[in-house]
């Protein structure tokens, strides 16, 4: 029987650990279960994270392997090659779609998982996909982590720029978690209040160099942390956890996970980021929210630049 407050996180790298830390946080989850081809490694995030239970909220946590994952409500997948200084994310695709193809989608498929499966491991849009072709799940209950992290670093950079609430700002990056990923300024705001608007308001005019600036920043961010400390782990884990909390809480809130795109602004049988309803079911519906002309042509060219990497790998 399904569990929907029994979790599994496959991978306990940097960002599996950090996913796992955030969850214990939340109070979400009743029962966790880390698994990894190192065992030892496993085990010892495990009782880490188990010795800090006095201060959190009673949950059983522990090292496990595929067998306990059978009746998780959420399974979440962080294994995988990391991202090395002036690698890109599309870099990683071989690598990890073999680990993906060969250690991990046969293991959770034989055992006829009826949880979530929430892909987080990049380059997550070109997993995605090959997740839900490995697995045969349904559509819905097979995405990725897609944007939300970049739609994070968005909404801080601009809320640091414009000097209010990051909570406040309202505005997407969709496409490929990557290079060729898209900010939709065409309908960002700040509480309603349209962007371009909100800015005359506050004196604060921004022609268009400054909002390439931020973009830029946004789409280097991972590049730059990179660089300083290796690896890129706290903000995917908290990206993570707002995914798993519109699921539990079946929120119905929009995020822009990697989902299965079928005729959704012109794109057919592709995962990238874009604004999706998220609930208890996985993906509910998928939003065509309205683009201005060039922001559709850089969400084809987003999608041209996955397709082509696609178009290499054997998923059968």
């Amino acid at each position: 029987m399904l569990n929907i407050r029994k979790c599994a996180i496959i991978g306990c790298g940097f960002v599996g650990a950090s996913c796992a830390f955030s969850l214990v946080e939340s109070g979400l989850f009743s029962e966790l279960v880390l698994v990894d081809a190192n065992t030892k490694k496993a085990e010892g995030e495990a009782m880490d994270l188990s010795h800090g239970m006095p201060f959190a909220h009673p949950m059983e946590i522990y090292a496990g392997s595929y067998d306990d994952i059978t009746d998780c409500g959420l399974i979440i997948i962080t294994a995988g090659a990391n991202q090395k200084p002036n690698e890109t994310r599309l870099d990683l695709v071989h690598k990890n779609v073999g680990i993906l193809k060969t250690s991990i989608m046969p293991e959770i498929t034989k055992r006829s998982c009826e949880g979530i499966l929430l892909v987080v491991s990049n380059p997550v849009d070109i997993l995605t996909y090959a997740a839900l072709k490995l697995s045969g799940f349904p559509a819905n209950r097979v995405f990725g982590s897609g944007t939300v992290l970049d739609t994070a670093r968005l909404k801080y950079l601009l809320g640091q720029h414009l000097g209010v609430d990051s909570r406040s700002v309202h505005a997407f990056i969709i496409g490929e978690h990557g290079d060729s990923e898209l900010a939709v300024w065409s309908s960002a705001n700040v509480s309603g209040v349209d962007l371009d608007h909100f800015c005359e308001l506050c004196g604060n005019c921004d022609d268009r160099e400054t909002m390439q600036s931020l973009y830029e920043e946004v789409r280097d961010s991972a590049y730059k942390i990179i660089e300083r400390k290796g690896a890129t782990y706290y903000g995917i884990a908290m990206a993570v956890r707002r995914i798993a909390e519109c699921i539990l809480r079946n929120e119905h809130s929009i995020l822009p996970v990697s989902s299965l795109i079928q005729g959704h602004y012109g794109l057919h049988n592709i995962c990238m980021g874009v604004p999706c309803i998220v609930g208890s079911t996985g993906v509910e519906k998928v939003l065509d929210i309205r683009l201005n002309e060039e922001e559709q042509r850089n969400l084809l060219a987003s999608a041209e630049s996955l397709q082509k990497v696609l178009s290499t790998l054997d998923l059968s």
